[in-house]
């Protein structure tokens, strides 16, 4: 299964009371699942603004990673990026954080954003 991140929610007795009938009546194999499946429901209701939100702000969605030859590549071609993303950004541990402060202007994140400690305290200014 891919990498899921652990979500801690609070639910009034009542709506946990419907939940667990559910389960106990084989509609969903557990909790997790049927929270699992609630979300991806809505998510799916909300799609076209989504779609419209990601345009508007150049956003990529999926996983996007950045080693040490993507990074020095853009710096040789003077470029640097505005790094936006839903879902996951990983910055490699091969990235020295000088070379990250050259390359990268921002940093925005809905989701998951791996780097090493010395990486993020080096962007930690371009991090929203």
């Amino acid at each position: 299964m891919a990498d899921l991140e652990k979500l801690t929610i609070n639910l009034g007795p009542v709506d946990l009371g419907k939940i667990e009938l559910l389960v106990s009546q084989g509609f969903y194999p557990n909790r997790a699942e049927f929270i699992r499946v609630a979300i991806h429901d809505q998510l799916g209701k909300h799609t076209d603004v989504m779609r419209e939100a990601t345009a508007r702000h150049a956003m990529t969605v999926g996983a996007v990673i950045y080693g040490r030859a993507s990074l020095e590549a853009h710096r040789k071609a003077g470029t640097r990026l505005s790094l936006r993303v839903i879902g996951l950004l990983v910055i490699s541990d091969d990235v020295p954080p000088s070379l990250a402060q050259e390359t990268i202007s921002s940093i925005t994140v809905h989701g998951v954003f791996k780097a090493n400690d010395s990486l993020k305290k080096a962007l930690a200014d371009r991090i929203t």
